[in-house]
């Protein structure tokens, strides 16, 4: 595949150029107020006064799911910035320092990779009360040892290389070493792995707001659409499909962007 022809690239951006426009235009225009509530339009098809229908208290569907897009972008930013920075740091000290803090560090991170994510993240929600300041740093922190795993191997690939040791030579410090002269060169796996845990974020955060764990009515979430909806299948089916679609479309968008910038980095390609 040469970097002309990246499809997953090409398609991926696509996908996440179209969710991130219909987030940014959420800021700006909505049909109708995302609670208001009409029972005389209730389970409306799709048509010209609503595009995407209405669902069980009659609000309308395409504000909703407009508007959760804004939650889904703020958990998935905010969980890659804790995830990412979180696993910068602990990545780091493992794999240049090296030795005992490595082997405690790795042993940790393991621990916390023996538990489904999901499943921890649901764990840490239930004890905390189950809100988006708390979903964002569960799933966050269930996002570091993918991170530490990531950065402690380039440091351990890196940190004994000549520009390192010419570095050290010239009187530079440990943080000038990690920060100026290692991670630069293990940024392009580090940004992979932060599209892929911003769609693994969207889905958990849609995954924990489905069983009632995550965002909290009124506030509209397609998880918590899809839960509200499940009922109503045979009788309104566009309502499942809406939220349905655009968890779809987000998670794909990002998977494929991940895969593709992997492929552009690649020399053997």
């Amino acid at each position: 595949m040469t970097r002309n022809r990246n499809v997953h690239l090409i398609v991926g951006g696509a996908l996440v150029g179209a969710m991130l426009a219909v987030m940014l235009t959420s800021w700006l225009y909505v049909p109708y107020d995302v609670n208001s509530m009409n029972p005389a339009e209730r389970f409306l098809a799709p048509g010209a006064k609503h595009l995407l229908g209405t669902d069980n208290f009659g609000r309308d569907i395409l504000s909703r799911v407009m508007t959760a897009s804004r939650t889904a972008f703020q958990v998935g930013f905010l969980t890659v910035l804790i995830g990412g920075a979180g696993g910068l740091l602990v990545g780091a000290a493992a794999g240049y320092v090296g030795g005992w803090l490595d082997e405690a560090l790795m042993r940790l991170m393991d621990a916390m990779m023996a538990f489904p994510g999901l499943l921890l993240a649901l764990m840490l929600v239930a004890v905390f009360q189950p809100n988006l300041t708390n979903t964002i740093l569960a799933i966050g922190l269930m996002a570091v040892p993918g991170f530490a795993r990531i950065v402690r191997s380039g440091f351990v690939q890196y940190k004994e290389m000549d520009f390192v040791k010419a570095a050290r030579g010239i009187g530079a410090g440990p943080l000038a070493i990690v920060f100026r002269h290692i991670f630069p060169n293990i940024l392009s796996p580090f940004i992979v792995a932060a599209t892929m845990s911003f769609s693994g974020a969207i889905l958990a955060e849609a995954g924990l707001s489905y069983l009632g764990l995550g965002i909290q009515p009124p506030d509209p979430s397609w998880g918590r659409m899809l839960n509200e909806a499940q009922s109503y299948i045979a009788k309104a089916p566009w309502y499942t499909l809406a939220p349905g679609l655009m968890i779809t479309m987000t998670v794909l968008g990002f998977n494929l962007l991940g895969d593709g910038l992997r492929d552009w980095n690649d020399p053997k390609r």
